[in-house]
């Protein structure tokens, strides 16, 4: 079936428009089940995946991300998962630049490219491109963290003295964006470039795909997700992660799960009250999701989770009529 579906495919788009590939996206609050639909999509239609969440490019951090697990895969071919290890920075830049490579690639294969997962802007970056911006300078982000340590809540006050408009748009506790937005304001000694000045994808025709599950019902999921995550080793996994040399200090150790798990190790929080804030926090990242998704009109949403094979059946439907379009 994924055979001829991926030939009445090819041959309706030779005969429309040749210069232009297809590009699935799947996008979605944690815990909505992205990975399953996409999936699903990727067996139905001879299909690859492209990873779009920052934390699952990281080596060693499995049962923390939900990362789909390489037996679990069915034979689907995934990208940008594992590429990175935990002491290195990739921004989203970086990001566009590998993620356009792999489509790209998948693509010449003559097989069909699917982006997912929940890092908006990352997703942003590889479909609307950015503005072009200074490296990263790591002797000024040594003292801007060093500034954080000393005053929290100190850079984005600075921030929104140097340029009001890029803090209006970042939350008091994004640390990473901050200090970006700051490393670029000090680098340049200019305002942030123009979002006009990005280049946008090209070559590809694109269907996005929003997950909307009942705000109830994702909170169980979020609740089932994160007891199932601790009953599977995640402690043990944070364990292993710091005896091969990681001092807790690296990037992934910021996100949810891994650093309630280090608050836990280090004897600042009991492993109840460590379930507890990951579930908690858990709930307001998959909440601050759905606002940034909805912002974009291009996302056909579907109500539910991408594990309900109705749902699913919606979804593939949604994409044969974008590949018969």
């Amino acid at each position: 079936m994924r055979t001829r579906a991926r030939t009445l495919r090819w041959q309706h788009v030779e005969r429309q428009n040749p210069e232009l590939q297809d590009l699935i996206i799947v996008v979605g609050p944690t815990a909505s089940g992205k990975s399953e639909l996409a999936l699903r999509i990727a067996e139905t239609f001879s299909g690859e995946i492209v990873n779009c969440d920052a934390l699952q490019l990281y080596r060693g951090f499995d049962i923390g991300t939900a990362k789909t697990p390489a037996a679990a895969r069915r034979g689907v071919p995934h990208h940008l998962f594992d590429v990175l290890d935990p002491q290195k920075g990739f921004s989203a830049g970086d990001y566009a630049r590998s993620a356009r490579e792999a489509i790209a690639a998948i693509s010449s294969r003559g097989c069909l490219p699917v982006v997912t997962g929940g890092t908006g802007f990352y997703l942003r970056a590889l479909l609307d491109g950015l503005p072009a911006l200074p490296s990263r300078d790591e002797s000024l982000r040594e003292r801007l963290s060093g500034r954080e340590q000393r005053r929290p809540g100190s850079l984005h006050r600075l921030l929104r003295r140097l340029e009001p408009s890029a803090a209006s748009r970042i939350h008091a506790r994004d640390i990473q964006k901050t200090t970006r937005a700051l490393e670029i304001r000090l680098l340049t000694r200019t305002g942030l470039p123009e979002p006009s000045s990005a280049r946008p994808l090209e070559g590809f025709r694109v269907c996005q795909i929003g997950l909307a599950p009942e705000r109830s019902l994702l909170a169980d999921a979020i609740a089932a997700r994160t007891r199932h995550m601790f009953e599977a080793g995640l402690v043990e996994e944070v364990r292993t992660l710091l005896d091969q040399g990681l001092s807790g200090e690296e990037k992934p150790f910021e996100s949810l799960g891994y650093k309630q798990v280090l608050a836990y190790l280090r004897g600042q929080m009991s492993l109840e009250q460590a379930m507890t804030a990951t579930e908690i926090e858990t709930r307001q990242y998959a909440k601050r999701q759905q606002t940034w998704f909805r912002r974009d009109p291009r996302v056909a949403w579907l109500p539910g989770f991408g594990s309900d094979p109705v749902v699913a059946e919606a979804g593939l439907e949604v994409v044969r009529k974008f590949l018969s379009e």
